[in-house]
């Protein structure tokens, strides 16, 4: 960047498109500041209702006036370029975003624990689990419009649409006694890691609170069960596992 520069005005072409993408960051962090603001002072439930409604009209909002400078029109809420892309090209868009997602959280890690170590790293990741899980299980919910309580034929649904079901190749099982029974077949992390000759990932204590906190938000009635996860042994055909069952008042 520009020593010479004492005001943004002062900046060439490259140092202002540099900017412009800080920008975009500083929007980001400002965003999840609100949100982490609004749930310490009026609590998770309330701060996601709040999330809900900033969130829809903001990137309305954003959306009109980036259209106006970059020369997209909106259609229905969507850009028009993103509402006319041809369905392959949409479907690897998707895989893209949720495989960033995936990269974004494994920078933080290792942010973390190049720092500070893996103890840290885990701890917060855990506690960061405990925050998007249920963060994600509402977007879901507002989503696909699931009713109230929907039991676990709506948490199955769910569970179909997280970020993780993009990436992975998951499978459930029905049990005879009512219980739901899901099955990561394949994950990217913990594949990335056998390929390079790693032992799994140990995830267990990040996936009781993720899966836990994640059935809740569904339907409070919903308990979670760890069948196995690493550092447990597992068969060859899974990660993880975990049964769901639903408790009536």
């Amino acid at each position: 960047m520009s020593k010479e520069a004492e005001r943004i005005t002062d900046l060439g072409p490259e140092e202002t498109a540099v900017l412009v993408m800080d920008f975009f960051h500083r929007i980001v962090v400002h965003y999840a500041l609100w949100f982490t603001e609004v749930r310490h002072q009026m609590g998770p439930e309330a701060a996601l209702e709040i999330l809900s409604t900033a969130s829809r009209r903001s990137l309305g909002i954003q959306l009109q006036r980036l259209g106006k400078v970059l020369g997209f029109e909106m259609a229905d809420g969507l850009p028009r370029p993103l509402r006319e892309m041809p369905p392959e090209r949409l479907k690897s868009l998707l895989d893209a975003v949720a495989v960033n997602w995936l990269a974004n959280d494994g920078v933080w890690f290792q942010a973390v624990e190049f720092a500070h170590g893996m103890n840290d790293a885990k701890r917060c990741n855990d506690s960061c689990w405990a925050h998007f899980s249920p963060f994600e299980a509402r977007a879901i919910r507002d989503f696909l419009a699931l009713p109230p309580n929907p039991g676990l034929a709506g948490l199955k649904k769910a569970l179909g649409f997280r970020l993780y079901a993009q990436i992975n190749t998951q499978s459930f099982v029905e049990e005879p006694d009512g219980s739901l029974v899901f099955r990561m077949n394949a994950c990217r992390v913990q594949n990335a890691r056998q390929r390079k000759g790693l032992e799994d990932y140990p995830c267990k204590s990040g996936g009781l609170v993720e899966y836990t906190t994640f059935a809740r938000a569904i339907d409070p009635r919903i308990r979670t069960e760890c069948i196995g996860c690493p550092p447990d042994p597992h068969p060859a055909e899974w990660f993880c596992a975990w049964r769901f069952r639903l408790q009536e008042a």
